[in-house]
């Protein structure tokens, strides 16, 4: 009860120190930003944060954080119109929202489903954040006790659930995640001060710029793809959308509450997973709310609970990322890890010990996303049709547009050269990954974990004269090697288990 009190009482502090104008309107930015993230297709949020991160540089920490996390989740607003209008995802969360939400545009109720999934939107965000509030605290302080150990463990389970969570495409997460390891550790030994895989050069001591790299990995390489297959996405008829038609009736709103509910909590418990993330938590509300529905072969068909539980689980899940991300200082996700680099950038570690060196930022960040949620909510419904207007904008326009920014920003980072051909080295690895259907979040991940990963691994052995069993003497850690070893073991027996039943059953 003294830490409900506790938090309420940092929270009520955080919105008393973001009601500046400058604070205001950073968030107020960054839900803009984020809503045209999603409206226009091609540009995911995890690719748009790493373009505008050499914007932050040099700025108030909470400015710049307030200003990229209201684009996280502002993104998860905006990607909903061009699915429900053109069913073009605007972001790949937004996928699930076009079974139901296009079918609902084609029969006059577009703007029904833009309002529902807006409302859903910030009432999954809010209840998200409450949550966060509740079990932030705890969690830092659960975590304050861990060791290098404990650090080991968990950064060892991130990376089994990332990979395990890629289950058509585990051997190609795995080498994605390898590969990052290994760019890791580019740079000097973190012990003895050797240089590895430096090949002589002076500017590989201090390994791979972080920024240079998720930038072209993320934000160059989506640029040249939509370059490869290039698409105009122009409004018609059916983007047509007034204030008026986006307010959904009371009736609409009794059949959607249920699912909003549902696909709240389902959100927030998956996008506390690593590797979980809105796209899996709206696939997982929409079968769920297809599987209670009374009338579920309306489903694809334009039924409005297939698009109220989907949007409201990855607003959710959104939310729920910045749990590990400022308690324990994990990223679940790409784009939260794009967003523990501008923690970093900016000055700020998350971890066990934010909540208690910098309690004005984190704060001020929490309380920035409740405002921020109000901001979105007028954005998605008051101004759809500004937004609907954007569509107009070509895919090779708006790819120069990023692109230069890309080559910008890196740039200006240290003015170097060497920047600009690790960006492009990092675009032509992330544009063959993009072809080839390798995932880029586990490479991101390890590039960002892999040193406090090694690490906390060389600690931990200096700490047991060399004996790997100190990871299953500590209660924490062994635990989390336990889940490690289940989540890599157990995908492959229950698909044995299940080949072998449907040969049974054949034979």
């Amino acid at each position: 009860m003294n830490e409900l009190f506790s938090s309420i009482s940092l929270l009520l502090g955080g919105f008393s120190s973001i009601l500046t104008p400058s604070l205001l309107l950073a968030c107020l930015v960054g839900a803009i930003a984020g809503t045209l993230v999603g409206v226009l297709p091609g540009l995911g949020p995890s690719a748009a944060i790493a373009v505008l991160l050499p914007a932050t540089y040099g700025l108030d920490p909470l400015i710049g954080l307030i200003t990229l996390a209201g684009m996280y989740y502002g993104a998860m607003y905006g990607g909903t119109i061009t699915s429900v209008l053109l069913n073009v995802p605007g972001e790949s969360a937004s996928v699930v929202t076009t079974f139901d939400g296009y079918p609902m545009a084609k029969a006059g109720r577009g703007g029904i489903a833009l309002g529902i999934a807006s409302i859903g939107s910030f009432i999954a965000g809010t209840l998200g954040l409450i949550l966060l509030t509740l079990i932030a605290i705890p969690l830092a302080r659960v975590a304050i006790k861990f060791g290098p150990p404990e650090y080991f463990a968990v950064m060892v389970f991130v990376f089994a659930m990332v990979v395990g969570l890629n289950n058509e495409k585990r051997l190609k997460a795995s080498l994605s995640l390898f590969l990052g390891l290994l760019l890791a550790t580019v740079g000097q030994d973190v012990v003895s001060g050797t240089p590895r895989l430096t090949w002589g050069s002076v500017t590989l001591l201090d390994g791979i710029s972080f920024l240079p790299a998720v930038i072209g990995a993320f934000g160059l390489a989506e640029v040249v793809q939509n370059l490869m297959t290039p698409a105009e996405f122009i409004t018609d008829g059916k983007a047509k959308i007034r204030v008026r038609d986006v307010f959904p009736k009371r009736q609409d709103l009794k059949d959607s509450t249920g699912s909003i509910v549902r696909g709240s909590f389902i959100g927030f418990l998956t996008g506390l997973l690593p590797g979980g993330g809105g796209s899996l938590s709206s696939f997982l509300s929409y079968g769920v709310e297809k599987r209670l529905s009374k009338t579920p072969e309306l489903f694809g068909k334009g039924a409005i609970q297939g698009v109220a539980g989907p949007e409201s689980a990855n607003n959710s899940a959104s939310t729920a990322s910045f749990v590990p991300l400022l308690s324990l200082g994990i990223p679940s996700s790409g784009t939260s890890a794009v967003l523990l680099g501008a923690f970093v950038m900016l000055g700020i570690q998350p971890g066990p010990g934010l909540f208690s060196e910098n309690p004005d930022v984190v704060w001020g960040l929490i309380a920035s996303m409740y405002i921020g949620n109000v901001m979105l909510l007028i954005l998605n419904t008051a101004f759809i049709p500004y937004f609907i207007w954007l569509l107009k904008i070509s895919q090779r326009t708006l790819s120069v547009i990023v692109a230069t920014l890309c080559f910008v920003g890196v740039y200006s980072l240290n003015n170097s050269m060497f920047d600009i051909w690790v960006m492009i080295l990092f675009t032509i690895l992330g544009y063959a990954f993009k072809v080839y259907g390798v995932p880029g979040t586990p490479l991101v991940l390890a590039l960002v974990l892999g040193g406090e990963m090694e690490y906390s691994l060389r600690q931990s052995l200096v700490m047991s004269m060399g004996s790997p069993s100190v990871f299953l003497e500590r209660p924490i850690s062994a635990v989390l090697i336990i889940l490690t070893v289940l989540v890599i073991v157990m995908p492959p027996l229950l698909a044995r288990y299940r080949r072998n039943k449907s040969s049974d059953q054949v034979s």
